[in-house]
C-alpha cells in the first residue's frame, strides 16, 4: 500500500507542471515523436526531452522505437496501467465526417481497428494502406472472429484512392505515419512481423483499448440530432 501511494504521488508531482500535463492530455488519444511534441508546444528539443524524462520517471510515458524509421522513436501513454489510464483525460470533443485507420498492407492493424471502430461509434469508418498488400492475413479474420468481429468480407484498399480532405486520419503503423504524417498516430507493434497467434491477440487489444478512447470523443458532422 505505501509503495502504491509513493507511486500515485510521483505520478501527480510529475503532472503538476502544465507543460508536462500538456503532453500527457496530447498523448491522451495518440502518440508522438519528440520533434513532433517539440513542435506542438513551441519548445527547445532539449526543454522537452527533460519533460519527457520526468514522465517516463514517474511511470506515465514510455518510448518506442519506430518500426520504420529505426532512429525515430514515439512517447506513448503506458495505458496498459490502470492508474495512468484515470490520470489521462481525452481532450475536448472531435467532430470529423469519418475516421480513416491506415497502416502500410491494410492486412492486419487498419482491419482491426476498422471493425472494432464499428461496433463502438456510430462516425463512418474505414480502412487504407499506403502499399496493400491483394487480401487480408488469415489470423486478422481469425482474431476478428474470436471477439465478434466480421472481417470475412473485408478488402485493402490504397491510401490514395480512399482519404479524403476532411478525414481524421489514424496510422496504426510506424511506417504508414512517416509517410503520410496524418494527424493522428498509434504505434503498434506489427503483429505480422511475427505471425502468432499471441501477437495478433496482443495487438488487437491494444487496438481495442485505443479505439475506445478514441470514441469516447469523437462525433459525426454528419449526425443530427432530434429536437427533444
Amino acid at each position: 500500500m505505501e509503495a502504491e501511494i509513493e507511486r500515485r504521488s510521483r505520478m501527480h508531482a510529475a503532472l503538476g507542471e502544465p507543460m508536462r500535463l500538456g503532453i500527457v492530455d496530447h498523448l491522451s488519444v495518440g502518440d508522438a515523436s519528440p520533434g513532433e511534441l517539440a513542435a506542438a508546444f513551441g519548445v527547445t528539443t532539449n526543454l522537452l526531452a527533460h519533460h519527457l524524462g520526468v514522465l517516463e520517471e514517474a511511470g506515465l510515458i514510455r518510448r518506442v522505437r519506430s518500426e520504420g524509421d529505426r532512429r525515430r522513436t514515439y512517447a506513448q501513454l503506458c495505458l496498459d496501467d490502470s492508474l495512468v489510464r484515470s490520470l489521462a483525460d481525452c481532450p475536448a470533443g472531435l467532430q470529423v465526417p469519418r475516421v480513416v485507420f491506415v497502416c502500410t498492407h491494410n492486412t492486419a492493424r487498419s482491419q482491426l481497428a476498422t471493425a472494432a471502430w464499428q461496433r463502438l461509434s456510430e462516425v463512418p469508418t474505414t480502412s487504407a494502406g499506403t502499399h496493400p498488400a491483394a487480401g487480408i492475413h488469415p489470423r486478422t479474420v481469425a482474431i476478428g472472429s474470436r471477439h465478434g468481429l466480421r472481417l470475412v468480407q473485408a478488402r485493402t484498399a490504397h491510401a490514395a484512392e480512399v482519404l479524403r480532405p476532411d478525414d481524421l486520419v489514424v496510422t496504426v503503423c510506424d511506417n504508414a505515419h512517416e509517410e503520410l504524417d496524418a494527424a493522428l498516430h498509434w504505434a503498434v507493434s506489427d503483429p505480422v512481423r511475427i505471425d502468432t497467434d499471441a501477437a495478433f491477440e496482443r495487438a488487437f487489444q491494444e487496438i481495442v483499448e485505443r479505439v475506445e478512447r478514441l470514441a469516447r470523443v469523437t462525433t459525426s458532422t454528419a449526425v443530427q440530432h432530434q429536437p427533444q
